[in-house]
This record gives structure tokens, sequence and C-alpha cells, in this order.
């Protein structure tokens, strides 16, 4: 148990750094191209802080283990979603000053719902699954976003907070280390949460919503509480609803491809309270002339998270 919580350890470690390395080694190149911090935030950052969920799930999805997958994705959109921006706002109220970047919230709150409508197969009589036919709609869903992304953002001339001029080949050695320890750190990470589960009688499906959902969404923690930190409101929310666009349509797509996956109905009240956030963050962001989370309002988030889940936790005990 304590060797399994050390590794775990260790791969979350590995996950972290990797995509650290990753999203900075990304981020320089798409700013030796002008490419501003919006659209890093909602692409690359995204991209990258998602990474860990990509590695993990691939590896889960290759062995079998639906529920790790499905767990992953949709704990981590939850604890990006409650957690993340619960924190971020309460540090510093978040304020949506591109037309474009509250866009993308109720694009998140269709693709929730595109995940709800596929996973559970309600037009066919077999057992629901995600195929790979629903992962290539997934995967035509996410180019539509990425084009979508690059055709509405406009440069906008919001201060770099996040990476420094580099040479190209401490580019592309950053690149290559992240990629490496994503690789490594995700073996660990699922490997072990396995072992885990099984000496502690837990199911996966917990193991998946709980400790792999908050271990690969660190990074996104990170990035959104320093975002926070420099007042820049485009990056922490662009990182969190990039990322849970990017899960659902590039992640799970990408897991699907690599085995169908078996999806079990009792994931779905965790889909209800993805919807149900995003709806709350809908109405949060549009009623009055700020467009503004404010603080009580992140509160609410952070507190729902965590009661929720402890009642989950109890409920395995």
């Amino acid at each position: 148990m304590i060797l399994a919580s050390l590794l775990i350890i260790l791969g979350f470690t590995s996950l972290i750094f990797g995509a650290n390395w990753l999203v900075d080694g990304a981020s320089s190149l798409a700013k030796k191209n002008n490419v501003s911090d919006l659209v890093i935030g909602l692409t690359i950052v995204a991209f990258g802080t998602s990474a860990p969920e990509l590695v993990v799930n691939s590896v889960a999805s290759f062995n079998g283990l639906s529920d790790i997958v499905f767990g992953n994705i949709i704990g981590s959109n939850n604890f990006n979603l409650f957690i993340i921006l619960g924190i971020a706002g309460l540090i510093y109220p978040i304020t949506v000053q591109s037309s474009t970047a509250w866009r993308e919230i109720p694009i998140s709150l269709i693709v929730a719902l595109l995940l709800f409508v596929l996973a559970n197969d309600f037009l066919t009589t077999q057992n629901p699954e995600i195929s790979r036919w629903d992962g290539l709609l997934l995967l035509m869903g996410f180019i539509y976003f990425i084009y979508y992304v690059f055709s509405q953002l406009k440069q906008d001339n919001a201060e770099v907070i996040f990476y420094n001029e580099k040479s190209n080949y401490k580019i592309w050695g950053l690149i290559i280390m992240g990629i490496a320890g994503l690789i490594i750190g995700g073996k660990l990470v699922v490997d072990h949460s396995i072992n885990m589960a099984t000496e502690l009688g837990v199911s996966q499906k917990i193991i998946g919503l709980t400790i792999i959902a908050a271990g690969t969404s660190l990074p996104e923690l990170v990035t959104s509480v320093v975002a926070a930190l420099k007042k820049n409101s485009d990056i922490a929310i662009g990182n969190v609803i990039g990322s849970n666009i990017f899960n659902v349509l590039l992640i799970l797509s990408i897991s699907a491809f690599l085995n169908p996956i078996e999806y079990s109905p009792k994931f779905n009240p965790d889909l209800f309270i993805l919807m149900g956030g995003t709806v709350f963050l809908i109405i949060a962001m549009f009623t009055g002339k700020r467009k503004k989370l404010d603080r009580w309002e992140s509160l609410l988030l952070l507190s729902f998270y965590l009661i929720y889940t402890s009642y989950l936790v109890s409920k395995e005990m």
C-alpha cells in the first residue's frame, strides 16, 4: 500500500513536470509566431494541461479499464469546473473580458450534453458505450472547435505572463522531455491506482473520479491559480474551459479509437453535476453587466464539490 502510494505520487510528479515542460516549450514556440494569450490558453495550454488525462486514459483504454476512462474524464472536468475555478475565483474574481472567451462556456455545455447522449446510446438496444464511430464524431467536433477558435479569435494585447524567449533547441528539448515525463507518469498512475483500489476494496469509478481526476488536473490547477494571481482572467478561464472541451472531444475520441469504451449509467449523476455546474457558470457570468464570477459564487462551486466528493467516498466505505 505504501509503495503503491509513493509510486502514484511519483507518477503525478512526472505528469506535472512533463505537462509543464510541454506547455512551456509549445507556448514559447507559439509566442515566437505572435499567437495571443487567449489563443494559447484555449488551445496549447489547455492541450498541455490535458496531456496527463490523455496519457492516463490511453493506458486505461488500451487495458479495457472503462471505469477509469470515464471516471478520469468526468472527474477531471468536474474538478476543473468546481475546484479550479472555485479556487481561482476566490483568489481574484474572474471577469470575462473577451467576447470569444465566454462563447466557449456554452460550447462546453453542448459538449457535455453530447457526451451524455453518445455514452447512453438511447437510440440502440445494445450495451451503452463510446464506439469508434462515436469517437470519430467527437474528433470531428474537436477539429471544428480548433477551426472555430482560430477563425473567431482576434489577436489581443494581453500581457504575456508565462513565457520567456527561448532558443529552438531549448524549446524542442522541453517538448521532448515533457512527452517522456507524461508517458512514464501515466503508466505509473494507472497501474498503481488499480493496485490501490484493489487493496482498499474501492471501485475503479471512485478512484477515477477522485484520486486520478484530481492528480491529472493538477497542471490546470497550477496554471489557473498563477493566472488568477497575475489577474489574467482570459488565461484562467480559457485554460479550464478549453481543457474540459479537449478532455471530451479529443481525449475521449482517442481512447475510443484505441478500444471501444463500455459506459456504465452510474456515471450519469456525475454528468448531471457537470452540466449543472456549467449552467451555474453561464448564469453567474451572463447575469449583470460585468460578466464576472464573484468570490461568493466561487465559494459555492468549491463547497458543493467538496460536499459531493465526501458523499461519494463515504458511500464506498
